[in-house]
Order: C-alpha cells, then structure tokens, then sequence
C-alpha cells in the first residue's frame, strides 16, 4: 500500500544511516532485556544510553504509520524492519504531538492499519462524508477507531465491524484544520494509529438541492475575481478590489466588498497597508491610492467625510478574519489619528451638533448638490470640490458609519490591551447616535440630509420623504435599536411596487429632479440614473442582511432569489440599473462584475440566510443562526464559512424533517452560540438536544421569529430541534 512518512518517520531514517553501523550489546536474554524491552528496540536502547539517558519504557510497542514505536521518558524507538530500530529524542513538550489515548492505553498483541478506501493521503472537506479501510488479520470482531483534529482534540469515535481481517467506515470530518489522526482499539487496547489519515481543509461553500441558491455562490465569486486590481507600489505588491466604473483602487470601493471576498481572499492587508502609508499628517486619508503604470496619484475629493472610519472598518475586518495581532498593532495609531482627524477637523465635524458634517451630496456619493461647476483644469465637471456657495449639513450614513467604527476600534484597543481608550470610544459612539438620532432619526428611517441652514430646502422634491441607501447599511451596523431596524426594512417593503421600478434597492427614493446635481454629461442628472434613483444591488444586499437581521427572514429570502434571477438571466451584476431592468453604463471603464453589489449579496448569504456571525475574530466566538426554515424550498444544506488568511471556519449541515431540524456543527470555534430559526408552524414547545442529550430549550425571539438556541462549548456539536 502506497505510504507517504511522516516527519516522525523520516527523522527516524536519517537518524538510522548514522546508527547502523554501530556494534550492538549483547540482550540480556534472547528475547528481552532490562525493563522487559525486546528486540530490535533492545539494541537501539543500549546504543542511546540505556537507563541512564532513555530510561524505561513507558508502555510497549505500538504500531504508527506502518511502523513500531516504542516511547520512552522523552526517548522513541522506531523498528525500522525485524531487525533494525533507531533511537531519537523527542523534545520538551512531546506528549502533546501525540493523542492521549495513544500514549496512556496499552498496546494490543494485534496490528490494525487504517487507510482511506481509495489507499492514498486525501484532503477532506468538513460534514462531507469520506470512506476508509482497516485491516487486521486474522481478526473478526468490533474495533473502535478514535478520530483526532490538528489540535489533537477527539472530533469521532466509530465502532467498525471486522470480518476475517477487512472493515469498511465512513467518517464525516471535521475539527481544526490540518492533518487528523485516527487511533483503532481492541478491547480498549491500541492496534494501531495513523497520523495522517487525511488533511481536513475548508473552503466557503453552500450545497443544497435547491438549484437557484446552489448557482449563487459560485457566480459571485467569478464576478468577484474580475474585479482584481493588482500591481507594485514602491516595491511591494498591492492587490485590491476595484470601483465598477473606475480601473482605481479606491478605499471605498475596496472596503465594502471586503465583507465578503474574506471569504475566498488570503490577501486582506496589502493594499490597507497601503492606504496606511499614504495618511496624511492630520490623520485624513487619500481616497484613491497611486497608481504609477496609470499616472495616477493619490487623492480625495474634498465633499467626502467618510474615508477614516471605512479605514476601520477595513482593518477590523480583516483583522477579525486573519487573527494577525502584529499586523493590528501596526495599525492602532493610523486609526485613532483618523477618528481624531474625523472629530476634529473644522472641515468635517460640526461641533455645535457633535456631529460629522459634508457638502450636500446624494448619501456618501462625492458630488454637491448645484449645478456642473469648472474643474482646476478649466474642464467642466461635477462638484468634487468645496466652494463659497456650497451647502453643508449632516448626512445620516457618515454618522452612523463613525459610531460602527468608534465601536469596532474599542473591541481591537481591548485585543491590544488598552480598556480605558476601549471605554472611550465605545461612551463617544452611543454619544453620536443619541445625537444622530435627535436630529435625523424621522420615525421611520434617518433623513438623507439636515442642512445646517435650516432655510434650505431642496426644489422640487420632499426632502423628508428620501429614503437614501445608507439607511440599508445602517441596519448591518450594529447601532441600531431593534425597533428602528425594523421600521426601516418595513419603509423599503412598503416601496417594492414592481410596476413603477423591478426593485425597490433605490439608491434614493424619491430621486431629485432633473438639475439638481450637475453631472457635466454623466449619468446622475436625470432621476432614475446612477445614484439619483438607479437600482442598486448593493442596497439589496444590505437590505436582504438586514431582514434576516431583523427578523424579516422571507423577505431576505425574497431578496436573494430575485437577484439571483437577474444575474442567472443576464449573467452580470452591475452597479446600477434604470427602474426599468436596463443596465446603468456609467462610461467606458464600467464593468458588468460588479464587486460592490455582488459582495453585500454574498454577506447576506454566508451572514444572512445561513447565519454565520463572528462575535470576537477568527470565529472563535461564534453566534450560528441558519434559517433556512423561512423558505420551505430547503430541505437540506451544507454551508462553509471559511476566513480564507487563516484557518477559521465554521461548517454545518441543516436538514429539515416532518417535525425536527438537526443540525451538524463543525468549527474552529472555542464557543458557540445556536440559535435554530423555527418554522412558523413549529408549537411553542420544543425539545432540543445537544449531542445525544436532552438540555433546557431556550426560545430566542427577533421581531416575531422565534428561534430555539442552545450554548455549545467547543467547535463541534449534534443539535436536534424536535416537537
């Protein structure tokens, strides 16, 4: 049978070329000598010092990975064939290489191997069921095969039936990644052990027989990887996600869709890094980054006030996906001096509200409210720039961005062992919203924008009517209440009125006039273009997470159908589309890919529909909420999260019986919050079992969703939901 050695064995090799030659001692008797030790581990004993250096076994031979080993106190001894063995040292700390089981139970007088069906060394997905062989001649009878994660962390324990030496199992992987050891037992007596029966890998997917929803993952990602921008900046490599209508790495861009290509992306720091070294003294950043091949130079149109706390978000979020404490050390001091810039500035905090302030634009776009202004070159051009007659105020989704960051900066100041500055940042982000909401907060989402001038009013359009697309991301920002969450996705519902647009992901709504917004020629002037009405998936996506968020399942569901009806049909994701279905062409570096869209529609999937919540970083803390029971189309799924720079992830298969749900949890998580969304038909008792045994059944509740939830310590767990 075809065998790769592992480095034990190949340490033992080496180490035998140098032993061999060596005259061995005479055995005690022709079998044994001291201590009961037989041969060939006899002679190897002698050779290494005996007693006085080996010292006594500490157990008999077992067989590993084909071969026999014998452990001594801090010494093995491999036979390396009948007649040969060699002796190596093992090192401090050996015992923890090994299963405990390994170590402590007895050798059986049986040797019992254990190898995947197929006979070779394989990579296995988690839950995805894989097969594999014993033998043991002469043998008929039950053995028990131990399975153990990279960590050494029982994850299995199957009874398999021999007959006349052969025996089959089917093993459903999972624990940490990396290679898994499986041990087979005798009568409690170790037969045999494998070290590296298979290599447990995890990458993001989502299997269920629901055609539509199998399609959407893999689409997104092929969209996403048009999207690729990479290139050398003063002798590195920067690689990023680019702008739908611009070849640019802007940060904006970048770290929006950054929510979801951690999912399948290892590289989330090289161009945060970059960004980071183009901070300017006052703590302000650059939106674009250079781009030498393109001649372009870092820059910022000066109506965005948005640019520090994205940089936040940014490093949080893939610093909560690669678990690189270094690397969030490196970037504490570039945060702080960017919310110190943001809170600071005359330029972009209003002290008299105690809030951020900018130009009236349409949301975070970068162009003022007024007519097609000059450009510095003479050129004509939108209102990028701040001028004596602009008008300034508070736009809703600079604010409640600032609060998601000052809270995301407190969690990484604790990481890094400053509470005091943690406590800081967390007391001035509820200050801001308990300001935002004084101001913007209308009773049913926040008003697009509150002039400083209260004289000021739009012409042509109920300003107090707009609902604009950073209310969509409000709802994944975590400071909302739960009432205003819902009164939020209840307003875009109440729009969805498909003869008057195909979605209700306005960009704004009601668009402004005709006008309003000089676009020198571009699209954005007219109601219905760009972002004065277009259609935006990206305002679907971080709906439809929203609604799962909030209780609002079906219509997250809902989202996430009809936009995989549109990209299915036209095989393309863009930016914007008109009301009507037409695709928004913005100019000629406009993509058909879009990354922005296609990502907040992937985070509702992976965050949304199945669930998947990181409460600290790497998944170590997890809140699992699948919910697929809001779709009575599924019956069963496997989903896998997988932080693509680490090895975090969490899998789970979900299936749907006449009157039970059970679930299968495989992750790298420590602990594990499980909330089961029920069926709407489901009594209200239930009976929930953990691992075989029934627990207490707590009913957790969002709006009028009711889910039944159950702590689990540690990354794995069998959960069945029944009534």
């Amino acid at each position: 049978m075809p065998h790769r050695l592992t480095p034990i064995a190949l340490i033992i090799l080496i180490l035998l070329t140098a032993c061999a030659q060596a005259t061995p001692s005479s055995p005690a008797t022709p079998a044994t000598g001291p201590h009961g030790i037989g041969e060939p581990f006899l002679r190897a004993w002698r050779d290494a010092g005996g007693d006085s250096v080996v010292g006594a076994p500490l157990g008999g031979p077992r067989w590993i990975d084909d071969y026999q080993v014998q452990f001594f106190q801090g010494f093995s001894i491999t036979a390396v064939d009948a007649a040969r063995a060699v002796a190596a040292p093992l090192g401090a700390g050996w015992q923890a290489r090994y299963p405990a089981d390994l170590l402590s139970l007895p050798a059986a007088p049986l040797r019992a191997s254990v190898a995947l069906a197929d006979g070779r060394d394989a990579v296995a997905q988690p839950l995805a069921p894989i097969s594999a062989t014993l033998r043991l001649e002469g043998y008929s009878g039950p053995v028990e095969l131990r399975l153990y994660d990279a960590q050494l962390r029982p994850v299995g324990s199957l009874t398999v039936q021999v007959a006349a030496g052969r025996g089959a199992v089917r093993i459903l992987p999972r624990g940490h990644l990396g290679p898994q050891w499986a041990v087979a037992l005798v009568d409690g007596q170790v037969a045999g052990a494998h070290s590296q029966l298979f290599t447990l890998d995890a990458a993001t997917a989502l299997e269920t027989s629901d055609a539509q929803f199998a399609a959407l993952y893999p689409r997104i990602r092929s969209f996403m990887a048009q999207d690729v921008v990479g290139y050398q900046l003063n002798g590195r490599a920067v690689r990023g996600y680019r702008s739908p209508d611009n070849p640019l790495l802007w940060l904006r861009d970048h770290v929006y869709q950054g929510r979801a290509f951690r999912y399948f992306e290892p590289d989330l720091t090289s161009l945060l890094d970059a960004f980071r070294d183009a901070q300017r003294p006052d703590g302000s950043f650059p939106d674009v980054i250079d781009y030498p091949e393109r001649f372009v130079t870092a820059t910022r149109k000066e109506t965005e006030s948005d640019l520090e706390f994205l940089f936040v978000q940014g490093v949080y979020e893939a610093w909560q996906a690669s678990g690189d404490n270094a690397w969030l050390a490196k970037n504490m001091d570039a945060m702080r001096r960017a919310l110190r810039y943001l809170t600071g500035d005359p330029l972009r905090w209003d002290a008299a509200r105690g809030l951020v302030r900018r130009p009236y634009t349409i949301d975070m776009w970068d162009f003022a409210y007024g007519s097609t202004t000059t450009s510095p070159d003479g050129k004509p051009a939108p209102r990028h720039w701040i001028a004596p007659d602009t008008i300034w105020g508070t736009f809703h989704g600079d604010n409640t961005g600032l609060a998601h960051a000052m809270h995301l900066l407190a969690l990484m100041e604790r990481q890094v062992g400053d509470a005091a500055l943690a406590d800081g940042w967390d007391q001035q982000g509820d200050g801001v919203m308990r300001r935002l909401n004084a101001l913007s907060w209308n009773g049913r989402f926040f008003t697009h924008f509150v002039p400083e001038d209260p004289n000021f009013q739009p012409t042509g359009v109920d300003a107090r009517s707009q609902l604009s697309l950073s209310n969509a991301y409000a709802l994944n920002r975590g400071v909302l209440s739960e009432q205003q969450g819902e009164l939020i996705i209840k307003r875009y519902f109440k729009r969805r009125d498909f003869s008057r647009a195909f979605a209700e992901w306005y960009s704004i709504d009601p668009p402004f006039p005709a006008g309003s917004y000089g676009m020198a020629g571009g699209k954005g002037e007219n109601p219905g273009e760009y972002v004065n009405g277009g259609i935006m998936p990206l305002v679907g996506g971080e709906l439809a997470r929203g609604a799962f968020r909030y209780g609002a399942e079906g219509y997250g569901f809902d989202i996430l159908r009809r936009y995989a009806k549109l990209t299915e049909l036209t095989g393309a994701s863009y930016l914007w589309y008109y009301p009507d279905g037409r695709p928004g062409i913005s100019g000629p570096d406009t993509i058909s890919s879009d990354g922005w869209g296609a990502g907040a529609m992937l985070a509702a999937l992976i965050e949304g529909a199945a669930g998947v919540s990181d409460k600290d970083h790497g998944f170590r803390d997890l809140i699992l909420s699948p919910r697929w029971a809001a779709d009575p189309a599924f019956r069963d799924v496997r989903a896998v999260a997988r932080y693509a720079a680490s090895d975090a992830y969490v899998a789970y298969t979900w299936r749907r019986d006449e009157r039970a749900m059970r679930i299968s949890l495989s992750s790298s998580s420590e602990v594990a919050f499980v909330r089961v969304l029920l069926p709407a038909d489901a009594p209200q008792d239930v009976r929930i079992s953990l691992d075989g045994v029934e627990t207490a059944a707590g009913i957790d509740t969002t709006g009028e969703s009711r889910y039944a939830a159950v702590h689990v310590s540690g990354g794995s767990a069998e959960i069945v939901v029944s009534w």
